[in-house]
Order: structure tokens, then C-alpha cells, then sequence
């Protein structure tokens, strides 16, 4: 049985910060800024794609060796130095204050572990072996891949749409509930994805159409 609760969390316009300047911290850094984070980098150095990203103003960087006090109001920290004494003693820093640490080098003694994501939109699917084995939690996510194509970045939009406009509409809760269900099979989102009327929000048109299919299933 694992010991870590799976969660999702909103840290859009939030501070995190990344304590070191190479490989495993721009991987920490690029999805960081997936997102929409406030990313700060504390290294006296970075690799080429830490500093593209530093030049162009997606990240901010602090050239010098991390201090305790620039961890203060973060909600998260990554520390990915090359250093594991440094990185002990930066998630210790963190602890001190309530924020969440993640040590890229010894996993089981942060916090929190990152697992392989794969995101479609608003759709974001993950997986993870609680640490033992991050290449499967990988080879899993390439799989949802297969399944879970592109399209799927509107799916998500077009579902958004549906079910602001069910839940606005329809008061009773089995019967929107029975829509929103009909709503996600695969026949029903490659209509959804393709008409028209939707786009133009007709919204007696999609109830309408919802009903039927609550009635094609129970029929």
C-alpha cells in the first residue's frame, strides 16, 4: 500500500521555487511554468534551456547560491541541486515554514514526488509507482498517449461548454447527471466536437440532443 495521497493542485500565479540550475531542474521548471506557476530558479549557473527560458522572462533567476529566506512564500520547492547535503538542508528550510519540498534526488524523503503526466487541454492524466520505478509511471503515460489523442485538447473544451450549459438548464440532478454521462463516450464527443450549433451555444438544440441519447441508452 502507498503512502502518498494523489492530488491535483492549483498553483497558477503562485511562487515555486527550483533550487538548481541543470537537467532535472528544467524539467522541474518547464512543468512548473505547464502550470502557469511563478517560477524562481536560484543557481549561480544554468544549462542552455534554463537560461533560454530565463532570457525570455518565463522564469526568474536568482544567480547566486540558495539562502533560506528565498524559499518565504513559496507554495512549493524543488530541490535539484547536485549537492544532496544542499538539498537536505533546503527541504529542511522548507519544512521549517510549512512549504512542501521535493528532493530530485532522493524522492521518498520529500514531501511530495511528481509523477509522469500527459496533458490534452484541461484534460491532465498521471501515473506513478510511489518512487519505485518512475520508467514504468513513464511507459504508462506514452501508452495513455496512444488512446488519449490530441483531439482530446478540444474534448475537454466542448465538455466544458456542456456541462455549463446542463447545469444552468436542467435542474434535476439524476436527469443531468444521466446528460453528462451520455455526453463523454466517444460517438458523443465526435458529434459535440463537430457541430456547429454549438459553438453558437444552442442550448435547446444540445439539451435536446442529450435527452435522446439518455433515451437511446435506456431504451
Amino acid at each position: 500500500m502507498s503512502d502518498w495521497y494523489p492530488m491535483m493542485y492549483k498553483i497558477a500565479g503562485r511562487k515555486c521555487v527550483v533550487v538548481g540550475g541543470g537537467t532535472v531542474a528544467g524539467r522541474k521548471a518547464a512543468g512548473l511554468l505547464e502550470a502557469q506557476a511563478s517560477v524562481y530558479v536560484i543557481s549561480p549557473k544554468l544549462s542552455p534551456e534554463l537560461r533560454d527560458l530565463a532570457d525570455a522572462g518565463k522564469v526568474r533567476w536568482l544567480e547566486k547560491e540558495a539562502e533560506d529566506s528565498d524559499l518565504d512564500d513559496a507554495v512549493l520547492v524543488f530541490a535539484a541541486t547536485d549537492d544532496p547535503e544542499a538539498n537536505r538542508r533546503l527541504a529542511e528550510a522548507a519544512g521549517s515554514r510549512a512549504i512542501p519540498a521535493n528532493l530530485a534526488d532522493d524522492g521518498d524523503k520529500g514531501d511530495f514526488i511528481v509523477p509522469a503526466v500527459l496533458r490534452r487541454g484541461g484534460l491532465v492524466l498521471t501515473a506513478s509507482t510511489s518512487g519505485a520505478g518512475p520508467a514504468l509511471a513513464s511507459r504508462i503515460v506514452s501508452e495513455l498517449a496512444e488512446r488519449y489523442g490530441p483531439e482530446y485538447n478540444e474534448n475537454v473544451e466542448v465538455l466544458r461548454t456542456i456541462r455549463s450549459i446542463v447545469k444552468s438548464e436542467v435542474s434535476d440532478p439524476a436527469e443531468r447527471r444521466a446528460m453528462l454521462q451520455v455526453a463523454v463516450t466517444d460517438e458523443a464527443l465526435h458529434e459535440f466536437r463537430s457541430a456547429s450549433w454549438l459553438k453558437d451555444m444552442d442550448k435547446p438544440e444540445l439539451i435536446a440532443r442529450l435527452r435522446q441519447r439518455v433515451n437511446d441508452r435506456k431504451g
